[in-house]
């Protein structure tokens, strides 16, 4: 049906990665459509059907992809392709690339769509390079979703950072209070820097990838740019990654089997002076993507576990991305993906995966917080390499989840984590706050109250 609302979608694929509703309709979708009723009367029902997308009332609420945030940005309805590149068809109609403005900025970003399908996870263990964590390899299904075309950057991430001052100026003038009963919804925004010249070692041009930021902030930052749109945005599944930077590629970089072919659309350590470069300036990938193999790499949803996908290729086969997916249980090894632009270029493969550390570690493997001078640990930000690579990317999915199932993507995942964000906020070194499309308008408020 029309973005956001929550009910299953099936695909099947043409060779020519276009996707369609399988035939005949499933007994799940509603008799209008499970009838055989004309195309017109169906996608005059999914268009329909788009403005009853899921939300919640009241401020601080979850995404809610109502009329007034429509529900089809990014969707057209109809059979009829529109004359947009990149067009993906739906059930109902097409997903196209779109802008999405940051409300109270001038700051966009694009995101493009993925189509649904299916594809090898993993790598075969005759691939070059490959770790044994990179298998056994298993067949994941993928619904469809749109991603950022490129990395996030400061820019986009800076909005967020100022959020810390914007809450406070509400809380000083009493709007958009925290309750017990709101709570849950709050945003907390990362807390300010205790040495910005190390955040920013390699920069902060408005252009360059966003890096540094935890697990734990990179949620609250997809939470932030949610509320402020009405839309669900989150961090990638690893499937769902994988599978957008492969592109339909089997091969170890999705620029093909020759590591010679990663210059042209990697920054990675051959090219890239030891730096990060501003994002989208090599070759995208089949599906339009930027900077998926190299510059920064990537966070995603999961939890790095001994065994590798052992887990996965023992489930029924295709395997759904939602039951591929391993929430994290500890702190940490998390993952990220894609390499870096300090890697090689086997770091950068599709498949390869590297683990976080948050501890002190050891001289030779030392942990991403080793000269954070708080106590605790800052939850929002690592102080030295490799977290000096690492950076995200963000995923809407095409059907929106419930608002339970929304929090499990945003909100601290650990009761370790939870606390020190807590002590944090008590230190006041951080401020957390209700986020919505009319945020920016109560800060005005706000601040010409003060003035």
């Amino acid at each position: 049906m029309g973005p956001g609302l929550p009910v299953r979608v099936h695909f099947r694929a043409r060779r020519d990665w276009q996707f369609v509703p399988p035939r005949p309709l499933k007994p799940w979708m509603p008799p209008m459509l499970r009838s055989g009723a004309p195309r017109l009367a169906r996608a005059l029902l999914v268009a329909c059907g788009a403005l009853l997308a899921i939300g919640a009332s009241g401020v601080g609420a979850t995404a809610s992809e109502t009329p007034d945030t429509p529900a089809t940005m990014g969707f057209v309805a109809g059979d009829a392709k529109p004359d947009v590149a990149g067009a993906v068809a739906v059930p109902g109609g097409w997903m196209v690339p779109y802008a999405e403005k940051i409300a109270g900025t001038d700051v966009t970003f694009r995101m493009v769509p993925i189509p649904g399908g299916t594809f090898r996870m993993g790598s075969p263990a005759d691939e070059t390079d490959r770790s044994v964590d990179e298998g056994p390899t298993f067949t994941v299904s993928v619904a469809p979703f749109w991603i950022g075309r490129c990395e996030v950057t400061w820019a986009e991430y800076k909005t967020f950072m100022a959020a810390s001052d914007d809450f406070l100026a509400l809380e000083a003038a009493g709007l958009r209070s925290i309750t017990p009963d709101n709570e849950a919804d709050a945003v907390t925004s990362p807390s300010n820097l205790y040495e910005p010249d190390r955040t920013f070692m390699k920069g902060e041009d408005p252009e360059l990838p966003a890096v540094t930021m935890t697990p734990f902030a990179a949620r609250q930052y997809t939470k932030w740019i949610s509320g402020l749109s009405g839309r669900f945005y989150r961090l990638p599944a690893e499937g769902e990654w994988e599978y957008a930077c492969r592109a339909g590629s089997t091969t170890p970089w999705n620029t093909g089997v020759d590591a010679d072919s990663l210059d042209a659309a990697a920054w990675f350590a051959d090219n890239s002076d030891d730096t990060p470069h501003k994002v989208g300036l090599k070759k995208a990938n089949a599906w339009g993507l930027h900077d998926m193999h190299g510059n920064v790499a990537e966070w995603v949803i999961d939890e790095l576990v001994a065994g590798g996908y052992a887990r996965q290729a023992a489930l029924p086969q295709p395997v759904a991305v939602a039951d591929a997916i391993t929430w994290p249980k500890i702190l940490y090894p998390r993952i990220v993906r894609g390499g870096s632009f300090y890697d090689d270029a086997d770091r950068c493969r599709s498949a390869a995966r590297r683990g976080s550390r948050d501890d002190h570690g050891t001289d030779a493997d030392p942990g991403w917080k080793y000269s954070d001078p708080n106590l605790p640990l800052s939850p929002c930000w690592y102080t030295e390499p490799p977290a000096i690579g690492v950076g995200m990317r963000v995923v809407r999915p095409f059907v929106a989840p419930p608002a339970a199932e929304q929090r499990k993507w945003w909100n601290a995942d650990l009761e370790c984590i939870a606390a020190d964000v807590a002590d944090r906020l008590r230190e006041g070194k951080g401020s957390r706050g209700l986020v919505d499309p009319k945020m920016p308008e109560d800060v005005r408020r706000a601040r010409k109250g003060r003035r």
